[in-house]
């Protein structure tokens, strides 16, 4: 991830310059180029077809995106661009962006957020669990297949971990979960994989 030097852009003038290229979001008004790996997005794509299936057997009214963007908060010229977001069609049109632009302001519309970790992995450990759980989103899973994420979040020794994070309350509860444990997900009861199945061959 690349904070590039720039003057600070508003929320709209990111949406009107890139709101539709999957390489950027932004923070606080900076530009962040994101930087997404092959092996990074093979993570993402193998998750995907996991929830996939997940939404299909339960016949949910959900659905992943092609492409989103989460707004957080409205007083904060931040947008979010999550690796797997699962959204509820029955409340998007509570949506006040969604007819125009991919963008979600609203947690109710969310079912699930996945962010799988790569160099920025503070961002995906601190600042958008906070973000996500002042939105409402019930569910944010943390997939972070490297071990790149400091020791207290991942513990000792460092290793492939994938995090479930359950709002309750106003806070997220984490449960992880290494490399041959079946994950388990309050959003998809049903799912059935560890972590083994999304890491790139």
């Amino acid at each position: 991830m690349t904070y590039i030097a720039t003057k600070l852009l508003t929320f709209k003038d990111f949406l009107a310059q890139y709101g539709n290229n999957p390489r950027y979001e932004l923070a606080d008004g900076e530009l962040i180029d994101i930087e997404p790996t092959g092996a990074h997005e093979t993570v993402s794509g193998k998750i995907a077809a996991q929830i996939n299936i997940a939404i299909a057997s339960e016949k949910q009214p959900w659905f992943i995106p092609r492409t989103c963007l989460i707004r957080p908060l409205a007083e904060a010229i931040t947008a979010r661009r999550p690796d797997v977001i699962v959204l509820d069609e029955t409340d998007l049109s509570h949506e006040p962006l969604w007819e125009k632009e991919p963008v979600i302001t609203l947690g109710r519309s969310i079912k699930l957020v996945v962010e799988v970790v790569s160099s920025n992995w503070e961002n995906d450990y601190a600042r958008k669990v906070e973000e996500y759980s002042l939105l409402g989103i019930p569910e944010y899973w943390i997939v972070d297949y490297r071990g790149l994420g400091g020791i207290a979040f991942i513990g000792r020794p460092k290793q492939p971990t994938f995090t479930v994070c359950q709002l309750v309350g106003a806070d997220y509860s984490q449960q992880k979960f290494r490399l041959g444990e079946e994950i388990s997900s309050p959003s998809f009861p049903n799912l059935k994989f560890c972590l083994n199945d999304v890491l790139p061959r």
